[in-house]
């Protein structure tokens, strides 16, 4: 599994990094933990602070476009996310 980030932003406001990335794989689509996983290690980060909004995948093909934010600390994210996401 491999990503690269497409895009990313810094929102202040909320104390937080929003990346757009490209996930390519070779077999199953990944899961979200591994792909938060990978986030984390990939943008210096921990795996509480990585949230993924959501991938988008078409069929066929072996890749998908997706959203994830990244919070300075675990607080914010406990003030910002909805609890069934955390």
């Amino acid at each position: 599994m491999d990503i690269q980030v497409i895009q990313e932003k810094n929102n202040p406001m909320l104390n937080r990094r929003e990346i757009v990335f490209k996930v390519t794989y070779d077999e199953a689509t990944p899961s979200r933990k591994s792909i938060v996983d990978k986030i984390a290690a990939t943008m210096n980060s921990k795996q509480g602070l990585v949230i993924v909004d959501n991938i988008k995948t078409e069929f066929g093909k072996r890749e998908g476009i997706g959203y994830a934010k990244i919070y300075e600390n675990a607080d914010r994210v406990k003030q910002v996310e909805r609890p069934h996401i955390i």
